[in-house]
C-alpha cells in the first residue's frame, strides 16, 4: 500500500513538471488511474478465499477444519501418529473369549467382570457389559472402586479385593500370573485384548475382547505412506496385541503398553527432532497428544473432550480422510501461491501502464474507467482460480 500510494504520488509530480500543456490534468488522471487499478482487492482475496473454499470441499468430504492454520499446516505433516481403539479398530469392541479357572465358571467371571467395569468409562468396559446384559446376568455392587488409568480397575466384592486389568496390573498388586502367560500370549496373536480377573490375590478368569480393524484402515495406511508419512500406533494395549492390529494394517512402527500421560509426550519429542506431527484419536486420553499435536485430528464418534482439542473433525470415522484432509491442504497452499502471484504479475504489468509510461511511445493513457474494470477483473481471476478446489478429486 505505501509503495502504491508513493508511486502514484511520483506519478503526479512527474507530470505535473513534464506534461507540458495539460500537465496539470494529465498528472490527475494518471495518479488515480494508478490507484484504481493497484487497489488491492486480489490480494486481499488471494489467501482467505482458497481457505474458505477449501474448508467448503473439505466438509463436503466429511472433514471438517475448525482452524484455518490446520488447513495450511495438514500438507507438511511428515509423522503422523495413530491410536489404536476406534481410530485404526472400529471401536466397538466385543468379548470374544472367557476362560474360568478354580472353583469360577465363565458365567460368574463375565458378571463380576461386567460388575467391576460398570463402574469405568473405558472403551473395553461397554463391550464386557453388553456382553452380560445378553446373558441378563445381574451385576453385583463394588464397593471402593478405582481406575487405574492404563492399568484397570479394582474393589471389593462381598468383602473381597479383585482387580480386572493388565498384566502390569497383577504384578503391581504382588498376583502371580506365570502360569497364565501362555494363555495371554494366545490370545494377544489373535489380535484380542485379553484382561485377567483376581480375586484374593489369584487369578480366576481371563476376559478377552476382539476389535477388529476398520474395513478401509489398511489402504488409508497405504495412501498415507504414498505420501511419505512416518506412522507410528501408540496404545496402551499390550504389544503382542498392539502389533498383531498394526500388522492388520500395515503399520511397521508400534508404541504399546503406553500411558495416556505420555502420549503428548511422545508428540513433543518427535516435533524436537524435527517433525511436523499430525496426531489422529478418539479419546479423553488422546485430549492432550491431539492439542500439542501440530494438526490433531479426532474421529468424529469419539468423545466430546477429544473433539474439543483437535483442529480437525473427521466425521465419518475413516482414515481414508486423513490423506483427503493432506491433499486438499497442500493444493490448498498452491492455490494460495497462484492466486498471490497472479495478483502481484497483474500490479507488476499494469501500474506502469496505468502511470502514463508508454504514453511517449505509443502516445496512449489508460482509461480510468478501463483501470476499474481491470482492477475488478484481478479479483474476478483470483476467485475463479480458488473455486478450482470445489472439484477437486482425492
Amino acid at each position: 500500500m505505501p509503495s502504491v500510494v508513493g508511486v502514484s504520488f511520483l506519478t503526479f509530480l512527474l507530470w505535473l513538471i513534464l506534461g507540458g500543456d495539460g500537465a496539470l490534468g494529465y498528472a490527475f488522471v494518471t495518479s488515480m488511474t494508478v490507484l484504481v487499478i493497484a487497489c488491492p482487492c486480489a490480494l486481499g482475496l488471494a489467501t482467505p478465499i482458497s481457505v474458505m473454499v477449501a474448508v467448503g470441499r473439505a466438509a463436503q468430504s466429511g472433514i471438517l477444519i475448525r482452524k484455518g492454520e490446520a488447513l495450511q499446516t495438514a500438507g507438511k505433516l511428515n509423522c503422523i501418529i495413530l491410536d489404536k481403539t476406534g481410530t485404526v479398530t472400529q471401536g466397538k469392541p466385543t468379548v470374544a473369549k472367557v476362560l474360568a479357572f478354580g472353583d469360577f465358571d465363565e458365567t460368574t467371571v463375565l458378571q463380576l467382570a461386567a460388575s467391576l467395569e460398570s463402574g469405568s468409562e473405558h472403551p473395553l468396559a461397554s463391550s464386557i457389559l453388553a456382553a452380560a446384559k445378553e446373558q441378563d446376568l445381574k451385576l453385583d455392587r463394588i464397593k471402593q472402586f478405582k481406575a487405574v488409568a492404563g492399568r484397570g480397575v479394582m474393589g471389593l466384592w462381598q468383602g473381597k479385593p479383585v482387580l480386572f486389568g493388565n498384566k502390569t496390573l497383577m504384578l503391581e498388586e504382588q498376583v502371580a500370573v506365570a502360569g497364565y502367560l501362555p494363555a495371554l500370549k494366545e490370545l494377544s496373536e489373535l489380535g484380542q485384548t485379553p484382561m485377567l480377573l483376581a480375586v484374593n490375590a489369584e487369578i480366576v478368569g481371563i476376559v478377552s475382547v476382539s476389535d477388529p480393524i476398520k474395513t478401509d484402515s489398511a489402504e488409508a495406511v497405504q495412501a498415507l505412506k504414498n505420501l511419505g508419512v512416518r506412522l507410528i500406533m501408540v496404545t496402551g494395549d499390550n504389544d503382542i496385541t498392539a502389533n498383531a492390529i498394526a500388522k492388520q494394517a500395515g503399520i511397521t512402527e508400534v508404541k504399546a503398553q503406553v500411558l495416556p500421560e505420555y502420549k503428548a509426550a511422545i508428540v513433543s519429542e518427535l516435533q524436537r527432532t524435527g517433525y511436523c506431527v499430525g496426531m489422529v484419536g478418539d479419546g479423553i486420553n488422546d485430549a492432550p497428544a491431539l492439542a500439542q499435536a501440530d494438526v490433531g485430528m479426532a474421529i468424529g464418534g469419539g468423545t466430546d473432550v477429544a473433539i474439543e482439542s483437535a483442529d480437525i473433525v473427521i466425521l465419518q470415522g475413516s482414515l481414508l480422510k486423513v490423506p483427503e484432509a493432506m491433499k486438499l491442504s497442500s493444493a490448498t497452499l498452491v492455490n494460495i501461491k497462484q492466486n498471490l502471484l497472479g495478483a502481484f504479475f497483474y500490479n507488476t504489468i499494469s501500474i506502469p501502464l496505468a502511470a502514463g509510461l508508454f504514453y511517449p511511445i505509443f502516445g496512449v493513457l489508460l482509461n480510468p474507467m478501463i483501470a476499474g474494470l481491470a482492477m475488478a477483473m484481478s479479483s474476478v481471476t483470483v476467485v475463479s482460480n480458488a473455486n478450482r478446489l470445489r472439484w477437486m478429486k482425492f
